[in-house]
């Protein structure tokens, strides 16, 4: 079912623009149709804000729910942000306290760009504790990402992340752990994910402290895991809502950072993402790159263009799957009343029965 507009945040103009299904408010306001409200605590650094917003978006509005889904984008304070990037948040997002008064029936922590060796030292670290504290009493399910599980984790379970020798980045084929669980319901027992962390938490350390693992990769490790209740936090390591493109974006980064003596290694590509005719273009573009590095010559612009039809995307079925599996049980869960999140009945603390 639709999104709805409910506010001016370009990037619903966006999604409208690339096909998704956009409801305004005036036509919402029409239907008899529940509605269900999520937040998205959105962390991520400036240059990749407005595309993780376009990007759970896209997952929420590919569910079949018969809902309106509301999305509240919001942020919290102690992360570093450019005066426009400031201006769209002040503009669009939503506070936390409105989000309180309101209350949401799911909330999706995104990931986040870190400087400090430890989680607990970073600014955005009590700021993002304190409203996964309040969620976990106020809303019937939490989806972390990335570095929101390895945050979350650590704050409830004592597990620090373990650093890993190099970049675990590209698209890994990951194996289900755990068929019958309800979020996984008609997915393939094989999927890929893209993954891009340099730190990970083990399935050992995850199953140790009673941590449900549902699918998991020999090469990139744990992609999907569920608290010990079943439901309530949702653990992604991989990044189910990456666009196409997004690892492209990253390379390219990457690549002008080595061009500009911000690293010192050319970047790898990333593992199983770029095909041979890619890998050819983009090795010829290295040569360039670094010729025009050591003679101070100007650089050609980089080839992305060149590649675009020969970028597969292996992982958007099951994410949407995923998703829908997901919200479709928040549905069953909860009430009209989105600060009562749980029926009559249900355990908070086992919600599925399992």
């Amino acid at each position: 079912m639709p999104l709805v507009a409910h506010i001016d945040l370009p990037t619903f103009k966006r999604l409208h623009e690339e096909g998704e299904d956009i409801l305004a408010p005036d036509r919402a306001a029409q239907q008899d149709i529940r509605e269900m409200h999520i937040g998205l605590l959105n962390l991520m650094p400036d240059a990749a804000l407005e595309a993780t917003e376009r990007q759970f978006f896209r997952l929420v509005g590919a569910c079949n729910q018969i809902v309106q889904f509301h999305v509240h984008p919001f942020t919290v304070q102690g992360l570093n942000r450019s005066p426009e990037v400031q201006t769209h948040i002040d503009t669009y997002y939503e506070s936390f306290e409105k989000i309180k008064l309101d209350g949401l029936d799911a909330l999706i922590i995104s990931g986040a760009n870190v400087t400090q060796p430890h989680l607990p030292e970073e600014d955005f670290w009590e700021p993002l504790i304190e409203v996964f504290s309040w969620a976990k009493k106020n809303v019937t399910s939490i989806l972390c990402s990335c570095l929101a599980t390895h945050a979350v984790i650590q704050h409830c379970y004592g597990i620090e992340r373990t650093r890993l020798p190099a970049k675990r980045w590209g698209v890994f084929s990951h194996k289900l752990i755990n068929k019958n669980h309800p979020l996984v319901a008609e997915i393939n027992t094989r999927f890929d994910v893209p993954h891009s962390r340099f730190n990970e938490i083990f399935q050992a350390d995850m199953e140790q402290c009673g941590l449900k693992v549902l699918a998991a990769s020999k090469e990139a490790g744990v992609h999907l895991a569920v608290s010990p209740d079943g439901f309530r936090i949702v653990f992604f390591q991989g990044h189910p809502e990456y666009d196409d493109i997004s690892l492209l974006k990253e390379y390219k980064r990457e690549v002008m950072r080595f061009y500009h003596d911000e690293i010192s290694n050319y970047p790898p590509f990333p593992e199983n993402y770029f095909n041979d005719i890619a890998q050819q273009i983009f090795s010829e573009y290295e040569a360039h790159v670094r010729w025009a590095k050591t003679s101070k010559k100007p650089l050609n612009e980089f080839p992305e263009t060149q590649i675009l039809d020969h970028i597969d995307n292996t992982w958007k079925d099951t994410a949407k799957a995923v998703f829908n599996n997901w919200l479709g049980k928040i549905y069953q869960l909860t009430n009209q009343n989105r600060r009562l999140p749980f029926m009559d009945g249900v355990d908070p603390e086992n919600p599925l029965g399992l």
